[in-house]
């Protein structure tokens, strides 16, 4: 697979019924190896090892019913309440980043109500930290530590 601009880390691959599948230490399962999986493991790894976010209050593939249809986001951080805090989106490193992905990640937000928005294709990484008071948002340089959030 592709070298992403992530940290590199110990991964677990498997070949099942002839196809490549991958670890997910959050859903505790193998899962099939695509190239957007493989950027949200690599991400995720990131944030539990890099930035000290808790994976136990992290979910993959969190159901949403939004205007009667059923979408999923990739990644949702929790607080210690399990309200929902971050959403974090990921594309395949070909894709680009472009305001429809925002918008997807927007619309999964009327939902949640999150404090921060992440978005990455694995070589770019975006992330908006929300003000509903002033109802706009701000793109930050780089991605908080969990302590820091």
């Amino acid at each position: 697979m592709l070298s992403l601009n992530l940290p590199k880390y110990e991964t677990k691959i498997a070949v099942r019924n002839g196809k490549k599948v991958i670890f997910d230490q959050i859903r505790r399962r193998y899962v099939a190896l695509t190239p957007e999986e493989w950027v949200r493991q690599h991400f995720v790894q990131f944030l539990i090892n890099y930035k000290g976010y808790p994976s136990a209050l992290m979910a993959n593939e969190v159901l949403l019913h939004l205007n009667g249809t059923k979408k999923r986001c990739d990644t949702v951080l929790y607080k210690r309440d399990l309200s929902a805090r971050m959403i974090i989106e990921y594309k395949a490193p070909q894709v680009p980043i472009t305001q429809a992905v925002f918008n997807q990640i927007t619309n999964y937000n009327f939902v949640l109500k999150v404090d921060y928005l992440i978005v990455s294709n694995g070589m770019n990484h975006f992330c908006c930290k929300m003000d509903y008071e002033n109802q706009t948002y701000t793109f930050l340089d780089e991605l908080p530590d969990y302590q820091s959030l």
